[in-house]
């Protein structure tokens, strides 16, 4: 599932930056497949020689995201598709883009595009970051930050969910597993009421289509890129269809491609089981501040705890408007949202939603801290931001299973091993009444040079997964960061090894002459 935006930190904290954690025209599908020229033809031409009007980034006089952007330097524009690219004559909609102009131009070496994973993360607000990330090689770079379709500032998409995320757990027993069906489906529905004529074209592949016109409207004959987790998929994607259009991939977090499907989470039990346990001993080093045990089997009988008072009855925290009723299909939601980060913040943060959940376990009335208040009023109500775009993304890259008993036979078999991730990870989702996929899932089937940057604690796109990147793509070279619990690492975790290593290659376009292993620092 950074210092980025609320709507990316939630993409990465709780998704894959999931909240986590996946047929059109054969002779399109060969064409977009198909080393091409910098015009792609088949009624594409317009799109890709359009005139970007660069301007003010600023929305409107409470816009500080674009007030931000403007004086870092940052222009903005709309870049115009098509919504269904079989039909490019059809309807058309904007994908909202930013840049930050290459400084040393006498050493420019080109154009690099960013997404910060989801699906869903918006990345338009990332230049400035993205640039003192890259420290002195950032300045020869056009640094690009693009709101995915019907992301962001991008043609909107809003299914008017009651939930912000539709990861949640089936809870304890089969009456949660059921009422669990209902609510899924109830989403899924929602979303076709609200949204149906476009939900068929909101995939990754059209994602990766806008990147490509996105290159041509910059005049770049190759593109750089930078992903975090899905946004590994979505570069991995992208050097499949345009084979020849990408220059340096950084794939930080990566998405082992034979693993995307409707359930991302499933086979992250225990990685996600460890950086628990790992937090639970830093939390019992600090029980004067939380109250939660003064060792790591009391933390974690601590977290028993809540989970079994959840799946009594609904736990409250908060008063008045912010009062949530938190039940045991949202608790496990909530305790994974929590450890993709092993920094002392990120802990410190958990912390402190861990120990308001506690009290609540045992009836104390409770405080929210203040900045966990939009949060959870987006991932439990649906507020503050458009829901359902996720969903619309996995859904419908990859046909889900129908069934709801394939569902249910998995969270019991799984539940044994993994009682509180297990309904979680193995639980149904909107996918299992969304519309077939007009598209086959994307397979790789061509080698391509890439940077992956991965640590072996990641609970979100375990490590396994980028290894496994890395053998489907043996001209890519792996850099591993051990004894991190972290998701999303170059320019974020703060670790100079992994830095170093990215920034060489952004420099020289050289990968490792073989993989790199790097070392969490202390503290």
């Amino acid at each position: 599932m950074t210092t980025v935006s609320p709507a990316a930190r939630r993409a990465l904290a709780v998704g894959l930056t999931l909240a986590a954690c996946l047929t059109s025209s054969p002779v399109l599908a060969t064409a977009a497949e198909t080393p091409a020229q910098d015009s792609s033809g088949a009624g594409l031409d317009r799109y890709y020689r359009q005139h970007l009007g660069w301007g003010s980034c600023i929305e409107g006089p409470d816009d500080t995201t674009g007030r931000d952007l403007d004086q870092a330097g940052v222009q903005c524009a709309d870049v115009t598709v098509p919504l269904d690219y079989a039909d490019p004559r059809g309807r058309t909609i904007t994908v909202a883009i930013s840049r930050l102009k290459a400084t040393d131009t006498r050493h420019r070496i080109g154009a690099i595009l960013l997404n910060n994973g989801g699906p869903g993360g918006p990345a338009l607000q990332s230049p400035p970051q993205a640039r003192a990330s890259m420290k002195e090689v950032g300045a020869r770079y056009d640094i690009v930050g693009f709101d995915p379709r019907f992301i962001g500032r991008s043609t909107a998409l809003d299914c008017g969910l009651p939930v912000g995320m539709t990861w949640l757990s089936a809870g304890t027993g089969r009456a949660g597993f059921d009422r669990q069906v209902a609510l899924q489906k109830s989403l899924a529905d929602k979303c076709r009421a609200t949204d149906a004529a476009v939900l068929p074209h909101i995939t990754t592949r059209n994602t990766a289509r806008d990147m490509d016109v996105i290159r041509g409207t910059l005049g770049e004959r190759k593109i750089s890129f930078l992903g975090y987790s899905y946004g590994t998929y979505l570069g991995t994607v992208y050097t499949q269809m345009f084979p020849g259009r990408h220059d340096r991939m950084v794939l930080d977090g990566a998405i082992n491609p034979s693993d995307y499907h409707p359930r991302l989470l499933k086979g992250t039990e225990r990685e996600n089981e460890k950086a628990l346990s790992d937090w639970a001993a830093w939390a019992a080093e600090h029980h004067d501040t939380y109250g939660l045990g003064r060792s790591r089997p009391e933390v974690l009988a601590a977290v028993d705890r809540i989970v079994a008072a959840a799946a009594r009855g609904p736990l409250t925290i908060g008063a008045g408007a912010d009062a949530f009723r938190i039940d045991d299909s949202q608790v496990p939601l909530l305790l994974f949202s929590g450890i993709a980060d092993d920094t002392a913040p990120a802990r410190a943060s958990f912390g402190e939603l861990v120990s308001v959940l506690a009290k609540a376990a045992e009836g104390r009335p409770t405080t929210v801290p203040p900045m966990l208040v939009p949060e959870l009023r987006y991932v439990l109500r649906g507020e503050g931001e458009p829901t359902g775009a996720q969903s619309a993304v996995i859904c419908g890259d990859v046909a889900a299973a129908r069934d709801p008993e394939i569902y249910w036979r998995d969270i019991e078999r799984n539940r044994i091993a993994h009682p509180l991730f297990g309904p979680l990870t193995n639980n149904i989702n909107p996918c299992a009444f969304w519309d077939s996929p007009r598209e086959e899932p994307t397979r790789v089937r061509r080698d391509a040079p890439a940077l992956i940057v991965a640590a072996t604690g990641d609970p979100r796109t375990t490590y396994k997964g980028s290894v496994e990147l890395h053998k489907q793509l043996p001209s890519s070279r792996l850099v591993t960061l051990e004894g991190a619990n972290r998701h999303a690492l170059f320019g974020r975790y703060g670790n100079a090894c992994v830095d170093d290593q990215v920034n060489r290659y952004l420099a020289t376009g050289k990968l490792p002459a073989r993989d790199r292993t790097c070392v969490k620092q202390a503290g």
